[in-house]
């Protein structure tokens, strides 16, 4: 990507911000949209059908970005209101199980299935990781003709590393099974295209690399299954109403929205559905297929510069585990703000007071790339990690 579109980010200037996996930067077109949409409500109020016109215009682009019907996308405030819809909605039975791999996972992919465990009876059957990347071949030889879900997160929130989707997608089809995908860190980075990856539904939200705001999202469902479930919730924006006014009630029958329509459900938010359809209109201008070779590009070029330093890279040399995350430390380890290592520890501080914007998330140093990054702040990053081994030792 070139310097035009790192010069729509204003906060890429003054630092080297290497979180897109916790929050995005939002860049000025974005942060426009947002000021006109709140001049309009705080001036005029604003009109219903303009509003509701944002709405799909975010529900189209969105669609667009990941090659589905514009009917196989429902809108949500968030990956876990996405998840959660879901699989509430699918007809449990006793005896039922759920795959999933909880060392990768964020917790609220874990939570929602033990609670369907202590609803509904299935079992939840834990995979361990294996060394930081998803247990694709456990996972498989676990399948069986009860399990009815396979979950797995596209990228690991750390240490990061890229799920095979597409093969666990391959092998829950053989038996049945569906797959859900929690897609947080990766639907705006990777180029993402649901067909041929072969799931049934995938949840995102916009604040990472959507680069805009928390309370907005999406879900994809797949809509012949879409059509299977009966939504754990309605309201009226999911009920099929034809031609009558939002705010119409009938005793007929009750008709849902086709696909996955049926799980939207009252008013929106609408300035989360500006923030979000100006957003994807800048990542369609761009390519997704640039946006991911730009971004992968730099995580080997700092991966590579960071093992060459002697630094403890997760999962050693690029290759194809790597996407735009990089992380430096033991994975599992420590807590969500510190690592087990002190020596860790002292390299995140450094990095800090170097003017390095990063996270620490299962014990590891999570540095992750955006659109608006560039060689130079690799190389920044290289130099503070050199400057600091020479000042300790390491």
């Amino acid at each position: 990507m070139n310097s035009q579109v790192r010069d729509l980010f204003p906060g890429a200037s003054g630092q080297v911000y290497l979180d897109v996996s916790a929050r995005g930067l939002m860049p000025e077109p974005v942060s426009a949209a947002v000021d006109r949409h709140i001049h309009t409500r705080m001036h005029y109020g604003g009109d219903k059908d303009e509003l509701r016109a944002e709405v799909e215009r975010a529900r189209h682009a969105f669609a667009d970005l990941v090659n589905s019907s514009v009917n196989e996308i429902a809108i949500t405030k968030n990956v876990s209101e996405g998840l959660n819809l879901f699989a509430a909605s699918l007809p449990w039975e006793a005896g039922d199980n759920v795959l999933v791999c909880p060392e990768l996972e964020h917790p609220n992919n874990i939570y929602l299935w033990f609670n369907l465990a202590r609803s509904k009876g299935i079992e939840v059957r834990t995979i361990p990781a294996d060394e930081g990347r998803m247990p694709v071949a456990a996972m498989c030889d676990e399948l069986d003709e009860r399990t009815r879900v396979v979950t797995m997160p596209s990228i690991s929130f750390a240490p990061g590393f890229l799920t095979d989707v597409k093969s666990l997608a391959l092998a829950a089809k053989q038996v049945g099974a569906l797959t859900l995908v929690d897609a947080a860190q990766s639907i705006g980075a990777i180029d993402t295209d649901v067909r041929d990856l072969g799931i049934d539904a995938l949840a995102v939200a916009t604040q990472k690399c959507l680069f805009s705001l928390y309370g907005f999202g999406f879900l994809y469902v797949r809509r012949e299954v879409a059509e299977s479930l009966v939504p754990i919730h309605v309201a009226r924006y999911g009920i099929d109403l034809g031609d009558a006014h939002e705010t119409a009630f009938t005793e007929d029958e009750l008709k849902y929205q086709p696909g996955a329509l049926r799980f939207d459900l009252g008013n929106y938010n609408y300035l989360g559905a500006t923030a979000a359809a100006t957003a994807l209109d800048l990542l369609a201008g761009w390519g997704m297929k640039n946006v991911e070779a730009h971004v992968c590009g730099l995580a080997s070029e700092l991966a590579t510069g960071l093992l060459e330093l002697g630094l403890p890279v997760a999962g050693g040399s690029p290759g194809s585990h790597l996407a735009h995350i990089v992380s430096v430390g033991e994975s599992g380890g420590g807590r969500h703000y510190s690592a087990d290592d002190p020596a860790m520890n002292s390299l995140y501080d450094h990095l800090v007071a170097a003017g390095i914007k990063l996270s620490i998330r299962s014990g590891v140093l999570r540095l992750s790339i955006g659109v608006y990054n560039q060689s130079v702040d690799i190389e920044h990053v290289i130099k503070a990690a050199r400057s600091w081994i020479e000042i300790k030792g390491y």
